[in-house]
């Protein structure tokens, strides 16, 4: 997913533009980076985890989100992941529904242009985030997947590089085999 930056502004004037915006754009601390459209890969790996979520998820205690659910991070830091999870109700910043403010869980899915942003700049982002449990970066060119979760003596991280690897998700109640995220799409082992 290509990524560009673009202007300053405030919180109120970017909660305000971006409601006019055919794109999608985050926004940390003043600065916006427009979000683009990703690969045909990308694409293929979102869909194969979304389709894995929603047969998955108990729908009845989890929502599930795609990247059209911006996530607010901290009260200067907005950002859209591939996808989001709720445990029970979704505490939203305003009646407009745009905006999450609990999730349990965020997936992303990386592209050349991403991977930096992702492993770097987003792990910090949803670390400091309380109600965030795990977060789960998925890698666009090569089957792997790093999984991170909360303990009480901080993140631990997990990687999953394997086809006959199974991502344990507990606080989903559930596992995501890592061939069925790669399912259809050729890539070079790790």
């Amino acid at each position: 997913m290509a990524i560009q930056t673009e202007r300053t502004m405030t919180v109120a004037e970017y909660l305000e533009w971006e409601a006019r915006q055919e794109l999608r754009h985050e926004y940390i601390d003043g600065e916006i980076i427009e979000m683009t459209g990703g690969t045909l890969t990308h694409t293929r790996i979102k869909t194969n985890i979304g389709g894995l979520l929603f047969t998955l998820l108990d729908n009845a205690s989890f929502i599930l989100c795609n990247s059209d659910m911006r996530v607010r991070v901290s009260p200067t830091r907005y950002v859209y992941p591939d996808f989001s999870v709720v445990r029970g109700e979704a505490r939203l910043e305003d009646d407009k529904e745009v905006t999450l403010l609990n999730p349990i869980i965020v997936v992303e899915v990386t592209s050349p242009t991403s991977l930096m942003r992702d492993r770097v700049d987003k792990l910090d982002l949803y670390f400091a985030v309380p109600s965030i449990e795990a977060y789960l970066i998925v890698e666009q060119d090569r089957p792997r997947a790093d999984l991170y979760t909360r303990a009480e003596e901080g993140w631990h991280l997990r990687v999953f590089n394997q086809a006959a690897d199974v991502i344990p998700l507990p606080m989903l109640d559930c596992e995501l085999p890592l061939a069925q995220v790669y399912r259809g799409i050729e890539l070079a082992a790790s």
